[in-house]
């Protein structure tokens, strides 16, 4: 049987989140503030790494743009763990995490098997938990491109962002 501190060591890993998260500040889900999205339904989301660009798009038009920040050695397609580059190419919103130490967090399906087997082809693991995030206050001091490889936008755009992106909608990162 496990004892009281094993058992909140065990929680305490569960909730930690990914993307380089080092520190930890979890609000449940009930006291956060939720938006509500009543537009266009969002169908892909394009990001343009060199542009620093985010576009939110329903069929052909762009409902919403953001200003990003991206990994911090932006130039170029992510190829292993640790290179803190943003990856490049189609992937999905797979998952959402509430208790990201960046706030929100929306996951990105890399690595897919062509990632994977670039990745092993180097001797080399892909990588993985690339999200687009918040910012927690996290980005202070550390320049434009921060992150060990995710997406990342404003506490406040994150939350609007959470609304109006549904799970398995298409993202397409563009060098």
């Amino acid at each position: 049987m496990l004892n009281r501190r094993s058992m909140m060591g065990l929680s305490a890993i569960a909730l930690l989140s990914a993307c380089g998260g080092d520190s930890f500040s979890y609000t449940p889900a009930r006291q956060r503030r939720l938006l509500r999205y009543d537009g266009p339904p969002i169908t892909q989301i394009q990001v343009f790494k060199k542009k620093r660009k985010m576009y939110l798009i329903s069929g052909t038009e762009v409902v919403k743009t953001y200003d990003i920040a991206l990994g911090g050695n932006p130039v170029g397609r992510k190829e292993f763990e640790g290179d803190s580059k943003t990856p490049e190419g189609t992937y999905l919103i797979d998952r959402r995490n509430w208790n990201s130490a960046y706030h929100l967090s929306l996951g990105i399906s890399y690595p897919n098997t062509n990632d994977v087997a670039k990745a092993e082809a180097m001797g080399k693991k892909p990588g993985g938990d690339i999200f687009i995030h918040g910012r927690a206050g996290k980005d202070k001091g550390l320049g434009r491109d921060w992150t060990a490889g995710c997406i990342s936008v404003t506490d406040d755009e994150i939350e609007e962002i959470w609304a109006m992106v549904q799970d398995g909608t298409v993202i397409f990162l563009f060098p």
